[in-house]
């Protein structure tokens, strides 16, 4: 009997000490995604829990969904033209942590620049043995919901749904979407910017993040700030740093209509003066901020107004192109209005 308890301690010790070893950034984005790790994680012995394997089941039938109803649409259409090959820079303010849609319009980027009031979070560890996990994979499916049904994220439930477990913060979504979007984490850092606009190593949980990867492009970078971009709180140091990377690409989506107002007026001069082609939805940069001798416009979709929530943020100067010019249609959702049949896009290229 007593040697019996003793192998069964040492069964005990053997699970936790393999379960503590650490994981690599790769393996814990693979495992919060629902994907396999590779034969030597340390994590590899946890997805053999029910609450794993509900969680990749739950990951492998939305990402078929999302795959056949926007990714693929996304990727095959053709209203991005040139700009969807860039090799550039790419620009997301508002975004939060949704990488998934800036690799999504933009897979070959060389640098990925997010911006969010969602703070960035400790590094996610899940190789410590706790019965909290379950709960933590449930939250985390959770956050992600409203992004995976309707192409965005909710701004109130994110501030909930990233500080309730140790899972917290934007990383483990990025983790999520790095893993799913099938590029392979070599690094992960926290950095901050000195008064230069220059990347300085800095602790865990700082404003930045940055993450090296291997994707679509080769190698790539994601950077994501959690930084407030209204005009009287927008650091300096942050439109430093993204001005030193060059002009580049943007990405406009739900974006609370915020470019509308004069207190965010900063960060649409800056888009508007270092970008060279803007993707947007009609919460992103008002039409009227687009001087036809400097940007040549394109549009899909349907302008049917904002939702409710945003009705005085109405254009009618873009209904009124929407009336005369009857765009072509919409193969996926985009933005608030996240159905296809009544999404618009915008595309804004800079006139050489």
């Amino acid at each position: 009997m007593k040697r019996i308890l003793s192998l069964f301690a040492l069964l005990l010790f053997l699970t936790a000490s393999l379960r503590a070893a650490a994981a690599t950034a790769d393996d814990t984005a693979r495992f919060l995604a629902g994907l396999p790790c590779g034969s030597d994680s340390p994590l590899r012995q946890i997805e053999s829990e029910k609450a794993w394997r509900d969680h990749a089941a739950f990951f492998n039938g939305a990402w078929t969904n999302l795959q056949r109803r926007q990714l693929d649409p996304i990727a095959r259409s053709s209203v991005l033209g040139e700009a969807a090959s860039t090799t550039g820079p790419m620009f997301y303010m508002f975004s939060g942590p949704d990488f998934l849609y800036a690799s999504a319009f933009f897979p070959h980027a060389s640098t990925y620049i997010l911006a969010g009031l969602e703070p960035t979070g400790p590094l996610p560890d899940v190789t410590k043995p706790d019965d909290r996990l379950p709960d933590e994979l449930a939250n985390l499916r959770k956050s992600l919901d409203a992004l995976l049904n309707w192409s965005f994220f909710r701004t109130k439930d994110m501030k909930i749904d990233l500080k309730q477990t140790r899972l917290s913060g934007t990383l483990p979504v990025l983790y999520v979407f790095l893993a799913r979007q099938n590029c392979r984490i070599q690094s992960v850092d926290f950095v901050t910017l000195d008064a230069s606009g220059n990347i300085v190593p800095a602790q865990e949980g700082a404003m930045g993040v940055r993450i090296l990867f291997s994707g679509p492009g080769g190698k790539q970078t994601l950077y994501y700030f959690s930084t407030n971009l209204a005009d009287g709180d927008i650091n300096p140091k942050f439109l430093s740093f993204c001005a030193k990377q060059g002009d580049g690409v943007s990405l406009l989506k739900a974006a609370s209509y915020l470019m509308h107002y004069d207190g965010f007026s900063t960060i649409r001069k800056f888009l508007l003066s270092h970008t060279k082609t803007i993707v947007q939805d009609d919460s992103g940069i008002p039409l009227k901020y687009f001087d036809q001798k400097t940007w040549r416009l394109r549009f899909e979709g349907v302008y049917t107004g904002p939702t409710a929530l945003f009705k005085e943020r109405y254009q009618a100067d873009l209904m009124e192109v929407y009336s005369n010019s009857h765009p072509a249609p919409m193969t996926f959702g985009f933005g608030y209005q996240w159905r296809p049949k009544s999404s618009n896009l915008m595309v804004a290229e800079r006139l050489k």
